[in-house]
């Protein structure tokens, strides 16, 4: 009986779909590439932008102006009841979602909250103080007075703003269950922030005072009149790595003061380094890893 012996190169089935459509898959691909589409493409821009270098604001009557751009750091402590997951002086840091990351090349709202180890000012880190009005531009913020905090997060044509709202059943920060803090592209009353003196006794006698640069004070959400918070108890797992967690949450201690995880410093550039900022040069007592009952008793630096 006879038999047909094919040889490889003999084209059998669909093969001419099959050619076509490898033709089509390429022709899309170099459009994507040319058009920097591409998901890899997408990744590397967001993160060149989260990760770029930035420039803080120098001030030199050593307050805070409405449109300085600054670091907002929680100072370094060491909680002596322990459960501290993260150590060390940590800033406050725009973190997209660890999936969305991977597949956009922009940063989506509303965008998660967190505080990072790293202090030199990046995109992800650097905000910038605004007044409700706009209005109030080069003008000291005062204690009891609303501001905003903005950043572009290393984008040209974008501005996100902090805000909070109250905890609900289906809204809450993911670890704690906590007041979330989140950022958003539109500027209202649930992005409005005041400063308040870190020590209660003296309080009264600060309110309508300009607030100090590079020294700590209490950030309370406008609408809820809670303390923005570093929870140092719960770490988050971020494209960046292991974070810390960020909420609206006012921790008192036995003598009715906040707790250092309720201490924020609007950090400003080093005069002389524009590379480095004014909390290296300071070296206060509150950057300092010092127990948490010698935080709450020192003075204002």
């Amino acid at each position: 009986m006879a038999r047909k012996n094919y040889r490889t190169c003999v084209r059998m089935g669909y093969w001419n779909d099959d050619l076509f459509l490898e033709e089509e898959m390429m022709k899309d691909f170099l459009e994507k590439r040319d058009k920097g589409q591409l998901l890899i493409q997408r990744n590397r821009k967001l993160i060149a932008n989260l990760l770029k270098q930035t420039k803080l604001s120098v001030t030199e009557d050593g307050y805070i102006h409405y449109g300085d751009t600054v670091l907002v750091i929680n100072p370094a402590y060491e909680d002596p009841h322990g459960g501290q997951a993260i150590f060390g002086r940590l800033a406050l840091s725009v973190t997209p979602e660890e999936m969305k990351a991977h597949t956009t090349n922009e940063i989506e709202v509303p965008c998660e909250v967190t505080a990072m180890n790293t202090t030199s000012p990046i995109g992800r880190n650097t905000f910038t103080v605004i007044s409700s009005d706009g209005k109030a531009l080069g003008k000291p913020i005062r204690y009891g007075q609303n501001f905003g905090l903005a950043t572009t997060a290393g984008f040209d044509d974008k501005m996100l703003y902090l805000g909070s709202d109250h905890k609900t059943l289906m809204k809450s920060s993911k670890k704690s269950l906590l007041q979330e803090v989140y950022l958003t592209d539109e500027f209202t009353y649930l992005t409005c922030w005041h400063a308040v003196y870190f020590d209660p006794e003296l309080r009264i006698e600060h309110e309508g005072f300009p607030v100090p640069a590079n020294t700590r004070t209490i950030i309370k959400h406008c609408h809820t009149n809670q303390a923005l918070a570093a929870n140092r108890k719960y770490s988050v797992r971020t494209y960046f790595g292991k974070e810390c967690e960020v909420v609206c949450n006012t921790q008192l201690d036995c003598r009715k003061c906040e707790k250092p995880l309720n201490y924020w410093v609007l950090c400003t550039a080093d005069p002389n380094d524009d590379s480095s900022i004014m909390l290296d040069r300071l070296n206060t007592s509150s950057e300092k890893n010092i127990p948490y009952e010698q935080v709450v008793n020192t003075d204002a630096p």
